[in-house]
C-alpha cells in the first residue's frame, strides 16, 4: 500500500489524462487508497479506485507520483475471479 505523509505527493501525468482523472487520484492517494504493488517493477503500483484502475510510479522520497496509465475496472473479471477463489 502507498503510505502518504502530511500532504499527498504531487502528481506528473505523462500521457495526457483528464482533470477529473489527476483530481480522483489525488483523492485516492491522499485517503490511502488499496493499491497492489508491481511485482516486476519496485516503485510501481496499481491503484484501485471505484471505476478506474491508475498505474503509477512512485519515487522513493514519496513527493512525486508519475501517471503512467488508466484503465477502467472490469468488473466481470473480477466477480470471475472471486467465483473461482471461493470455490478451490
Amino acid at each position: 500500500m502507498i503510505t502518504v505523509t502530511k500532504r499527498p505527493p504531487l502528481v506528473e501525468d505523462l500521457h495526457h489524462h483528464s482533470q477529473d482523472q489527476i483530481v480522483e487520484l489525488r483523492r485516492l492517494l491522499s485517503n490511502c487508497a488499496p493499491s497492489q504493488p508491481d511485482p516486476r517493477r519496485p516503485g510501481f503500483f496499481e491503484i484501485e479506485g471505484q471505476h478506474s484502475i491508475f498505474y503509477v510510479f512512485k519515487y522513493p522520497t514519496g513527493e512525486k507520483v508519475l501517471l503512467l496509465g488508466i484503465w477502467e475496472r472490469d468488473r466481470v473479471a473480477e466477480l470471475a475471479t472471486l467465483s473461482c477463489t471461493a470455490a478451490a
